[in-house]
């Protein structure tokens, strides 16, 4: 990874909610809209986000994180495959009680995904997103609840599976930054709602 410029910084935008993320199933390639209250939640991060200068905001593909940047007010976004959720293959749409049923304590973190993403690839692609991010300037990404928390292990220097200590929860924002050089968390899981 890059060196962090000093006048980095990362704000992450989880999506708002959708009705599997409401059900804790597992969403990765299936693209589904926001709920009414996932709308309502994305809409109060305007506020948030408004008052704030981004040199470049970069969104995940999937219509969940495109529609929550689109009602924070943020209409020209790029597009980045990078920043996709977790491909949990044949766990998609799955909770993880449900696979636990099969494999017992089973994690996202410690166990694979059979026909999907490893920690190792999913790692590759987001410390592409870092290093973009850790030139001089502020950049905003709209994305998921695990790719955003890889992200976030990512970028303090941390192993993909220590994405696990950051809980996160729907229509949040967070800012990664740095202090002295040093990359740190700013702020963590702030709502408007």
């Amino acid at each position: 990874m890059n060196v962090l410029a000093p006048e980095a910084e990362l704000w992450i935008v989880r999506h708002g909610q959708t009705e599997w993320s409401r059900e804790w199933r597992h969403t990765s390639f299936t693209d589904l809209p926001l709920t009414e209250e996932g709308e309502r939640q994305a809409e109060t991060l305007r506020d948030a986000l408004a008052s704030v200068e981004f040199d470049s905001v970069l969104s995940s593909p999937r219509i969940r994180a495109r529609r929550t940047a689109e009602l924070a007010g943020f209409h020209d976004v790029i597009l980045d495959e990078d920043l996709a959720e977790w491909d949990y293959g044949d766990y998609e749409g799955l909770t993880t009680e449900t696979i636990r049923e099969r494999v017992p304590d089973w994690t996202v973190w410690t166990h694979p995904c059979p026909n999907g993403e490893t920690a190792a690839e999913i790692g590759v692609r987001l410390d592409r997103v870092v290093d973009l991010a850790r030139r001089p300037g502020r950049t905003l990404v709209f994305a998921h609840g695990h790719s955003l928390r890889v992200l976030a292990a990512r970028w303090l220097g941390l192993e993909v599976e220590q994405g696990r200590i950051f809980d996160l929860d729907t229509a949040t924002y967070s800012v990664l930054s740095a202090d002295r050089g040093t990359p740190v968390v700013k702020r963590w899981n702030v709502t408007g709602w």
